[in-house]
C-alpha cells in the first residue's frame, strides 16, 4: 500500500468521515439511509462482471449510482475515494489488458481489502499482470501521484460530497484530465444550500448528506475551473426513511444525480446552433441500437439529429469519434439551439432535463 503523501492538512478534517466508514458503518445494511447505497438495476455489462467480483469487496462498497460509461478499452482511469474497489476492478475487466485503472482512498480500512484481492481478481479476469493500483491517499492529493493531462477518465461514486473543498477537487481533476477526456461520476446534491447544523452533524456528513452542494453551486464551480456545460446522465431523488434523520434534514430536499463533465477546448456555457448533424453507426459495443450521451440525447443508428456545438464537440473530439458522423462547422452562427436548457432541477420533485438538443 502507498504510503500517505504530505496529507497532514486534510487529516484532522477528515476524522469523522474515516471513523465513520472505517469503523461505525461494516456493511451497507449499516448506513441509516438510502443516500450511500443503488437500488437501480446494474448494466448488463456490469451485471455481468459482478459475480467475479469477490463478496467481501461487495458488501463493504457503497456508492449512490454506478458512473461507468461505455466505450473503456485501453482507457487509462482513476477512481476517487474508490473504497473497497469494486467499481475500480469492474472497470479493470472493461478497459482490458491494455488500459489501466488507478483508486484512491483515504479509509485504510477500505483500500486494505482492495489491495487484498488483487491478484485474486486478475485470476478471474484471466490477466497475466495485474492492471489497476490502489494509492492510500486523500483525493484533493491527486496531482501529487499523477501529471497533468494524463487520464483519459475520472470516476467517482457518491465521494466528493464527503470532501472539504470541492472546487480543489474539480479543478485537480480538470489539470489531470487529457482534452478530450471526461469527469463521469455520481454524487448527492441538495435542492439548496445545506444549512450549517445538517453540514457539520458527523453521522448527516457520513451519511453523504451534510456535505452535499447545492446543485447550482456545483454548475458555477464546474464552469469556473473549466468544465462548462455539465451533463446530467441520470438522477433519482432520495428517500429518507429514518425518522431522526428526517427531523435532522427537515426540508431540504436531496438527489443522488450522475454528471459527466468534458475536458473540451470550445465548450461554451449554453447550447448555441452551428447547423451541426450527427449519425451514430451503432457500432459501439453493449449498445447496438441507440446510444445514451446524457438525459437530453439519445442518438438512434443510422438517424441523422440536429446537434448544437457543445454536443458536436463532445461527439467529435472524444473517444466516441469513430462512432459518430458529425457534419458542420463553426463557421457561422445561428443563434440559441431551440429547446435547449441548460442544467435544471426542479425544487419540488428533482425533475428537469440536461442541455437538450
Amino acid at each position: 500500500m502507498d504510503t500517505k503523501a504530505d496529507v497532514l492538512p486534510f487529516d484532522s478534517k477528515y476524522d469523522s468521515v474515516k471513523k465513520y466508514y472505517g469503523e461505525v458503518v461494516q456493511k451497507t445494511s449499516d448506513l441509516k439511509t438510502n443516500a450511500c447505497c443503488n437500488s437501480e438495476k446494474l448494466p448488463g455489462r456490469i451485471g455481468k462482471i459482478m459475480p467475479l467480483i469477490n463478496n467481501d469487496i461487495k458488501d463493504k462498497y457503497y456508492g449512490c449510482g454506478s458512473p461507468i460509461p461505455l466505450c473503456l478499452e485501453n482507457q487509462k482511469v482513476l477512481d476517487l475515494g474508490c473504497g473497497t474497489g469494486r467499481d475500480c476492478y469492474v472497470m479493470s475487466k472493461l478497459v482490458g489488458r491494455n488500459g489501466f485503472v488507478y483508486g484512491i482512498e483515504m479509509t485504510e480500512n477500505q483500500i486494505g481489502i482492495a489491495e487484498k484481492y488483487i491478484n485474486k481478481q486478475m485470476e478471474a479476469f484471466g490477466y497475466s499482470r495485474p492492471n489497476v493500483k490502489y494509492i492510500f491517499d486523500y483525493i484533493e492529493n491527486i496531482p501529487k501521484h499523477f501529471e497533468k493531462e494524463s487520464l483519459d477518465l475520472v470516476t467517482s461514486n457518491c465521494v466528493i460530497n464527503l470532501t472539504e473543498d470541492k472546487e480543489v477537487v474539480f479543478n485537480n481533476v480538470y489539470q489531470v484530465l487529457k482534452f478530450g477526456g471526461e469527469m463521469y461520476f455520481s454524487d448527492v446534491y441538495a435542492d439548496r444550500r445545506v444549512p450549517s447544523e445538517i453540514s457539520s452533524d458527523p453521522v448527516l456528513r457520513g451519511e453523504c448528506l451534510g456535505g452535499a452542494l447545492y446543485y447550482k453551486d456545483f454548475e458555477r464551480i464546474a464552469g469556473k475551473v473549466g468544465f462548462s456545460d455539465p451533463r446530467i446522465v441520470s438522477r433519482r431523488p432520495i428517500e429518507i426513511d429514518n425518522r431522526e434523520m428526517q427531523n435532522l434534514v427537515g426540508n431540504v430536499k436531496f438527489y443522488s444525480i450522475t454528471y459527466r463533465l468534458w475536458k473540451l477546448k470550445g465548450l461554451e456555457d449554453a447550447c448555441e446552433d452551428y447547423g451541426h448533424v450527427a449519425v451514430y453507426d451503432g457500432q459501439i459495443p453493449d449498445s447496438p441500437f441507440k446510444y445514451k450521451l446524457d438525459d437530453g440525447h439519445i442518438f438512434y443508428k443510422n438517424k441523422p439529429e440536429r446537434i448544437c456545438g457543445n454536443t458536436a464537440l463532445m461527439l467529435s473530439e472524444t473517444r466516441f469519434r469513430k462512432y459518430f458522423q458529425v457534419s458542420g462547422s463553426f463557421k457561422e452562427h445561428f443563434g440559441v439551439f431551440e429547446d435547449c436548457s441548460n442544467v435544471e432541477q426542479d425544487n419540488a420533485s428533482g425533475s428537469g432535463t440536461s442541455s437538450c438538443c
